[in-house]
């Protein structure tokens, strides 16, 4: 096992480059001893973590309309989500993909989940060692997009997707203290994200004004993504990290197509190829 912390970012059907890179990783056998995965990306950790390669992907990828997880307009305004939640988070593990928790739960790596705690508005590192159903929420909560996915409560505390807190966690990382660090990221070279408008911003306080401290956070979410994205050029520049990135235009992050998702995941397993040995002699080094 890498003595090392892996950090998987999110962005929702962005997240099947990640899946492929780290596809390509089981095959090789080449796991961490610390994974982080925030939103999509804490999708991609367990199912490194339960050693199922192929399975992110097959959640993500599928042309079956049977096993689509969008709602449609209707459903949408009953809801309040614009993804089948309970489909991805409980039929998919339980039933059509099978999430193996054996696996999981005997697994000697650490695999932290970032969730954004709503009433703090800072983002939370949860784990969970033994109840399948809670782990499955936890990743639900850290994939709840704000504004069109519902609230998650955990232990009467509730939860949003993490990347409204901590986008890229290299910070928590760091703290965990181990020498070596490998990103997955979602965005191309030189990504910064955008400010959002005050028309967007209104429609956030409207939405959360019983969590003022959530709405603070989601916006200021790209100045701290973008002073985040800097430190981690710094680091990458000075070899102290290694960092993957797609360097293809990326898809959208609710990109339905499967021949555009495939492309993309094809993306992320083929660059990983690539990059196997740079990335193993950074570990090693």
């Amino acid at each position: 096992m890498i003595n090392g912390t892996l950090v998987l970012e999110g962005g929702a059907t962005r997240g099947v480059f990640t899946s492929g890179a780290l596809d390509y990783l089981m095959e090789k056998d080449q796991y961490f001893s610390h994974v982080i995965g925030v939103s999509a990306g804490s999708c991609n950790a367990v199912d490194y973590v339960s050693k199922q390669p192929g399975r992110t992907r097959d959640c993500m990828i599928h042309k079956d309309k049977e096993y689509s997880y969008y709602y449609g307009f209707r459903e949408f305004i009953k809801e309040k989500s614009i993804l089948d939640m309970d489909m991805v988070f409980d039929k998919y593990p339980k039933e059509i993909f099978p999430f193996d928790y054996e696996t999981y739960f005997a697994s000697d790596m650490t695999c932290e989940i970032v969730t954004v705690n709503c009433e703090t508005g800072k983002a939370e590192y949860m784990t969970e060692d033994h109840d399948f159903d809670r782990l499955m929420k936890i990743c639900r909560a850290s994939s709840s997009m704000p504004l069109v996915s519902p609230i998650v409560n955990i232990d009467e505390v509730p939860y949003l997707d993490g990347g409204i807190a901590d986008s890229i966690p290299l910070r928590r990382a760091m703290e965990l203290g181990n020498k070596k660090i490998v990103l997955i990221l979602t965005r191309n070279p030189g990504y910064r994200k955008k400010p959002i408008s005050k028309g967007m911003a209104g429609i956030y306080r409207k939405a959360y004004k019983k969590y003022p401290n959530l709405v603070r956070a989601a916006i200021r979410r790209n100045h701290v993504y973008n002073q985040t994205m800097e430190h981690v050029e710094k680091l990458e520049e000075e070899g102290k990290i290694f960092v993957l990135r797609p360097l293809i235009p990326t898809v959208s992050r609710l990109e339905k197509d499967y021949d555009t998702l495939m492309n993309f995941y094809n993306h992320g397993y083929k660059l990983m190829e690539k990059q196997y040995d740079a990335m193993m002699k950074y570990l090693e080094e």
